[in-house]
């Protein structure tokens, strides 16, 4: 299936000087995003130049492959602790000592303590598969458009299938976007079966909102691994990992077969990164809260397991 990039010029936005904001969900604030790479993508992806050479020389495989090879080396631990510090991560919920971990790469997929990140037993409530900055789409529009900043994504071409993307006319849509600092591994928000996951070779844009100004539909793009989610209670799910710049690898931690609420799917190498996941329609209605925000481009940061709606009555 033939992927194209469509570029959006952000006319009528000033992204150079705009800052990254979301909603703290357990909080209600506006929070500015930390994000000390921020003046390197603007260059990136605001500057004709910097865009050639990001496209040219750092979006593609070796690269990733190289970079997340230098986060392997024993000598990158010495970025944890100043890691640790310039994020303000709670090393309570962490489930080693910071000098447990042999590389930068082995603390960025870290698992956390039992009980840290809770799953509502509710039945009828979804979870959060993941933290991150979350947006909704209670129907997807022109009946398989995902609307983007202005844009739209085109789940067939997310998909990579004609066929799968008609299971999802006119259906709902999720988008958590995990940002570096976050916990990078990610869950089943429901009891279910899951089919092994299927992986499209791809490219490694940013996930971050500045370069989803530039190209809103990137998720086709880059690098993705999709499975085949029936949910015992929210029906038949597309769950979609798609990579990013710096990502080594999308790695599955699961077996294909059933598998439990709040059971780990997998994990994330290093770098920021995205999942979107697919509804059949009327499977699930979001929170009044995340619907508000997400139509005004709002995102929630949310945490793995906490709910963002209920099962379709």
């Amino acid at each position: 299936m033939k992927h194209e990039i469509f570029l959006n010029q952000g006319k009528n936005l000033d992204f150079a000087t705009t800052d990254v904001c979301y909603r703290d969900r357990q909080t209600g604030e506006i929070v500015t995003e930390i994000n000390s790479s921020a003046s390197t993508l603007r260059w990136f992806y605001e500057d004709s130049l910097g865009f050639k050479v990001f496209n040219y020389l750092l979006n593609n495989q070796f690269f990733c492959w190289f970079y997340g090879k230098f986060q392997d080396l024993p000598t990158s631990c010495s970025k944890i602790s100043k890691f640790v510090i310039q994020h303000h991560l709670d090393l309570e919920e962490i489930e080693l000592p910071l000098e447990s971990y042999w590389s930068f790469n082995d603390f960025f997929s870290r698992r956390l303590k039992t009980g840290a990140r809770h799953f509502n037993a509710d039945p009828d409530v979804f979870c959060a598969p993941a933290d991150g900055k979350v947006l909704v789409y209670p129907q997807l529009q022109a009946e398989t458009q995902i609307p983007v900043k202005g844009s739209s994504i085109n789940i067939e071409s997310l998909l990579d299938s004609e066929v799968d993307a008609q299971r999802f006319r006119r259906g709902v849509a999720l988008i958590v976007r995990l940002a570096p600092y976050d916990y990078h591994r990610f869950h089943f928000p429901d009891r279910g079966k899951a089919s092994a996951a299927r992986y499209i070779r791809g490219r490694y844009h940013s996930v971050n909102p500045i370069a989803l100004a530039k190209i809103p539909n990137l998720y086709c793009y880059n690098k993705r691994s999709i499975t085949e989610f029936s949910s015992e209670h929210f029906g038949r799910i597309a769950y979609v990992e798609v990579g990013a710049i710096a990502i080594g690898s999308i790695v599955q931690t699961y077996n294909p077969g059933p598998v439990a609420r709040g059971q780990e799917k997998g994990y994330f190498q290093y770098g920021g990164s995205t999942l979107v996941l697919l509804f059949e329609p009327d499977a699930i209605a979001f929170d009044r809260d995340l619907v508000r925000d997400s139509a005004n481009g709002i995102e929630n940061h949310v945490l793995a397991g906490s709910k963002l709606g209920k099962k379709q009555l």
